[in-house]
């Protein structure tokens, strides 16, 4: 994946001061980050928002008397451009595709290494998201219907050209548009138009919605 050609805003809302300072070390190491920002409380995030909206923000799920998932609505009701990648403890299917319906753009655990936290802020920089096969597997499992009828599932296929089917699968496998274009031997832009069509034709908001949708039809089955 390209790194981000702008320079980023990055903020931190966490309350571990170690922690932050960890993550602060790591981000301000990369070239496209001008900005590192943090926050211990919401209302000192909130702050931070009011002044400037960052392009990311890293959200720890587990803050002392707040639900992350009622921070996360708050934040978007407020913010609904806020781009927003969880960094939990929790890693049960619940939780993921709880955050990931609200509107976050990606979910990590909180002991993921550098690499992929680095993967999945330039894959929210530069596409809006970061979805990982993790993510894609925890909304199948929580979305799917194996009782669907195949005949309703066969109707919702036929919306889709076979090329849009196969760029469906592999963004539900967590693949980004580029590696996807490299997969299929096309370009980028293609593919971009591809997962264009998709999102109109399924009114889904983002690619968390795809996967919801593909899970939901059954279109994954094999």
């Amino acid at each position: 994946m390209a790194a981000p050609s702008s320079p980023a805003r990055i903020a931190l809302l966490d309350d571990h001061p170690m922690f932050r300072q960890g993550l602060r070390y790591i981000l301000q190491s990369l070239p496209y980050v001008a900005v590192v920002e943090e926050a211990s409380t919401l209302p000192g995030l909130l702050a931070i928002c009011a002044h400037q909206l960052p392009d990311v923000l890293l959200l720890d799920m587990q803050m002392p008397g707040a639900d992350g998932a009622e921070v996360a609505q708050q934040l978007l009701g407020q913010y609904p451009d806020l781009k927003i990648i969880v960094l939990s403890m929790f890693s049960a299917d619940k939780y993921i595709t709880q955050m990931m319906k609200l509107g976050v753009r990606s979910y990590l655990p909180k002991d993921a290494n550098q690499e992929e936290l680095i993967q999945a802020l330039e894959g929210v920089l530069t596409t809006g998201h970061h979805f990982t096969p993790r993510i894609s597997r925890a909304l199948m499992r929580g979305l799917q219907q194996p009782t669907r009828p195949p005949s309703a599932k066969l109707q919702e296929q036929e919306q889709f050209t076979p090329r849009e089917q196969e760029v469906l699968r592999l963004i539900c496998e967590g693949c980004t548009a580029a590696e996807i274009a490299a997969h299929l031997f096309i370009s980028r832009r293609t593919v971009e138009g591809h997962w264009q069509k998709l999102l109109e034709k399924t009114g889904a908001p983002n690619a968390a919605g795809l996967v919801g949708f593909a899970a939901k039809h059954g279109l994954l089955e094999s």
